[in-house]
């Protein structure tokens, strides 16, 4: 299992107990863990594009993490019971997403900005949040998407490119996201549709 639990640059890693955690008992390296992760947000992707949801609940985050990674990972779709590097910390994550999805409904509502703008912001807060052990970058694009669609916007381009393998694109996007930490969104915007 060599450097099967080596984390890319940015990545959150795992806590010990979480990598026990793994499902398929082949996976010895990083390419097997990544190409099973990848196959299982596909099939999470169909699921989630063929149905009209209540994407704006606790328990459709939850359902589209498990989807997306619960084929791979036994603690997919729980929100996370450690610290990290980053995000809140781990006891806060239900308050700070019920306050995120009461935000984004008022946002929605009242209009507060156009549809990417609210897109971008929840994305941007619930990256913030960073509610599960991993796969918090994945799932909140794809939720994203989700969101913005229903606005009756486009899908999201995310810089056209793979943001696990992609250095350059990667990075761009890390630095947008630190710019909305500081209250700009600017970049973010711009980054989605790139």
């Amino acid at each position: 299992m060599s450097g099967l639990f080596q984390e890319p640059d940015n990545a959150t890693p795992l806590t010990p107990e979480e990598r026990r955690e793994l499902i398929p008992a082949h996976i010895a390296y990083r390419s097997e863990l990544n190409e099973a992760e990848q196959e299982n947000i596909a099939r999470a992707q169909d699921w989630a594009l063929a149905r009209r949801r209540d994407l704006l609940s606790e328990k459709f985050i939850k359902d589209l993490h498990r989807r997306m990674l619960g084929d791979v990972w036994r603690w997919a779709g729980k929100f996370r019971t450690s610290e990290r590097n980053l995000g809140i910390p781990f006891y806060e994550i239900p308050a700070a997403i019920r306050q995120l999805l009461d935000d984004t409904r008022a946002w929605i509502e009242y209009k507060s900005y156009p549809p990417d703008e609210i897109a971008v912001r929840f994305h941007h807060r619930l990256v913030q949040i960073h509610p599960f052990p991993n796969g918090n970058g994945r799932h909140s694009r794809l939720l994203t998407d989700l969101l913005v669609m229903s606005l009756g916007g486009e899908r999201f381009s995310w810089g056209s490119a793979n943001l696990q393998d992609a250095g350059g694109v990667r990075h761009r996007y890390i630095t947008a996201l630190q710019a909305a930490d500081n209250h700009d969104v600017g970049p973010l915007l711009a980054f989605a549709r790139s």
